[in-house]
């Protein structure tokens, strides 16, 4: 089953935004923004480890399972 991120919600969760999270992860505002903004988006594992610490949380925090449309 496919997964989509769940980063705006777990920033929402610790009242935090993208700003923040780029700050504490030490990553480039465009990635974090593409994370927030597209919950398809592709990232590497290194990248989702690197957003989990920076957030507190377990990596698979950072993803939900989801039902692809038929056709698609």
């Amino acid at each position: 089953m496919p997964a989509r991120l769940r980063v705006d919600k777990v920033l929402e969760e610790k009242g935090l935004n993208p700003t923040d999270l780029s700050r504490r992860a030490e990553m480039a505002y465009n990635t974090v923004q593409k994370m927030v903004k597209n919950p398809y988006h592709d990232v590497s594992l290194d990248t989702l480890n690197r957003v989990a610490k920076a957030l507190g949380v377990k990596t698979t925090e950072l993803l939900e399972d989801y039902e692809e449309e038929e056709g698609k």
